[in-house]
């Protein structure tokens, strides 16, 4: 039997159609995903992301920890800094991709994939290698709430007292929503300015009804999972199981931003020299559809008729009315208009390599601080 968030009831009232998800049963849709994509592009809308896991690290050799634990640089953190990275296998191969909070000095958040709640938990215990640092999983105790979209600071501010317009972007605070001391976070997974608030399990459903309340004369919608997942592809943004897994690294998946080789040790640290030093032989790079045709995952990736790759996330995009798709491919097919066909129910459709963010936001709608 599935897990249930918090707000599972809610999503039942609100009319949601709920499918499995990570072990949880959650909103795939309510209104539709094209109309719900639409509300977080234009308007805002309201995530559950309460399945998601919640570890803690603190105490002295915290930070030494999870440097040797992650593959981002967790020193040139500063308490409020957000930081996106990776756990990484010996081999290279991706673990779980995840976000860093600094909290305070050696205290530390760590957010981890609903998929891999208790495979990372195993993982952070089997290497502690003496470490006296407390490592506390609160993935039970702790719900996330996401508030996405151009409207999102308008409608949060209704709701508190504290300035959050100067939050940077990949920073949090603690604030008072509701009258309750939560940490927020200016963080999202959809391109759109937006906030990440994390109530108490107890407080989630006061607080999802306090914001589609706040925002409802702006047109705030709860947004399901389908649309979390078009969003997210057009921007370009790795899903675990897909862009990332233990058969695909971070420099394959073109993380090599958050792959800090410099740093000193960590887990996957000589693989991935090796990687580098030797250079890819795959790249993920995005497909933009010629063709009106809609790519899927697995979906075979050809070039001059050859077979150099296959689909690890595809769509139809809201924005652009076309077929997207993030590929992991060989790196030649990955060079930029490179021609591409990919095997759709039999039929090869033609499309080309591009710049796998295929979606900017307009400059309008980034809030001024």
């Amino acid at each position: 039997m599935e897990k249930q968030t918090p707000l599972y009831p809610e999503h039942l009232r609100l009319g949601a159609k709920m499918a499995p998800f990570a072990g949880f049963s959650m909103p795939i849709q309510y209104s539709g995903i094209r109309q719900e994509h639409e509300a977080v592009r234009k308007r805002a809308g309201l995530f559950d992301v309460s399945h998601m896991g919640n570890f803690f690290v603190h105490g002295p050799g915290a930070l030494d920890y999870l440097q040797r634990l992650t593959t981002n640089n967790v020193a040139k953190l500063n308490p409020g800094d957000v930081q996106y990275s990776a756990l990484c296998y010996p081999t290279g191969g991706v673990v779980d991709d995840i976000l860093v909070y600094c909290l305070a000095p050696e205290s530390y958040m760590i957010v981890v994939n609903a998929s891999n709640i208790e495979k990372d938990w195993d993982w952070f215990q089997e290497h502690r290698n003496g470490t006296h640092c407390i490592l506390e999983n609160r993935s039970a105790e702790m719900s996330i709430v996401s508030l996405q979209g151009p409207k999102a600071l308008d409608i949060l501010s209704r709701l508190t007292s504290d300035t959050l317009a100067d939050l940077p972007t990949y920073n949090c605070r603690r604030a008072t929503v509701l009258g309750i001391d939560m940490l927020i976070s200016r963080t999202g997974y959809t391109g759109e300015d937006g906030f990440e608030l994390f109530p108490d399990a107890e407080q989630t459903v006061a607080i999802w009804k306090a914001l589609l309340e706040a925002g409802s004369s702006d047109g705030i919608e709860p947004i399901g999972l389908g649309a979390r997942d078009t969003l997210r592809l057009e921007l370009g943004y790795s899903l675990y199981g897909h862009e990332l897994s233990d058969s695909i690294n971070p420099l394959e998946a073109g993380l090599g931003w958050i792959t800090d080789l410099n740093k000193g040790d960590f887990i996957g640290r000589e693989a991935l020299l090796k990687v580098k030093q030797d250079g890819l032989k795959r790249k993920m790079t995005g497909i933009l559809m010629d063709e009106l045709a809609i790519p899927r995952g697995d979906c075979e990736v050809t070039c001059n008729g050859k077979v150099v790759g296959i689909v690890t996330s595809g769509t139809l995009s809201p924005t652009l009315g076309k077929g997207i798709a993030l590929a992991l491919v060989e790196a030649s097919a990955a060079e930029r208009d490179t021609i591409l066909g990919i095997r759709i129910r039999g039929a090869e459709k033609s499309g080309r390599a591009v710049n796998r963010y295929f979606y900017k936001r307009p400059k309008a709608a980034i809030p001024t601080a």
